[in-house]
């Protein structure tokens, strides 16, 4: 995997997400990386992430799931056009739509991991299709559509 995070490239300005802005201290801090042809991103729930007792809550598992989506979503249009993720013009994106189908419940005090993997990129919209694993058993199926944050909400280029 690569050593520096997705979520690491995003300027200080795009970096308040709640589920993975490194400068939200209250947030969960997600961070993504490219293993081969997938991204990936683990994070363990916290006891009060629970739906029910021993299980974690489905807002998380979407939460998750989308953040991943659109770290994956800028690194792929990234890698599409054959440049560094600290490069300009900057590539970032939002979501669109996020689906996600539970196939079983997620059990709570173990390592979640989430794989992505491209699907399409077309103009300036990514899409990406996720998993998410707890002890190597699939819990869920996830789908992102990512679009390009217009230039108007992007900070300004750097000198």
């Amino acid at each position: 995997m690569s050593e520096k995070a997705f979520q690491d490239y995003y300027p200080d300005d795009l970096a308040h997400c709640y589920g993975c802005g490194r400068l939200n201290p209250d947030g969960h801090q997600f961070k993504s990386y490219w293993d081969g042809e997938e991204s990936v991103c683990t994070f363990t729930p916290e006891p009060y992430h629970t739906a029910i007792p021993g299980y974690v809550y489905g807002g998380m598992i979407a939460s998750i799931i989308d953040c991943h989506g659109t770290g994956t979503a800028a690194a792929a249009a990234y890698r599409a056009e054959g440049r560094p993720m600290d490069s300009e013009p900057l590539l970032r994106y939002v979501t669109a739509s996020l689906h996600v189908n539970y196939l079983k419940p997620t059990p709570l005090g173990v390592e979640l991991e989430v794989r992505g993997r491209l699907k399409e990129i077309k103009g300036r919209k990514v899409m990406i299709e996720e998993e998410l694993y707890a002890d190597g058993v699939i819990c869920a199926r996830g789908q992102v559509v990512a679009v390009q944050i217009p230039e108007d909400m992007l900070p300004k280029p750097r000198a």
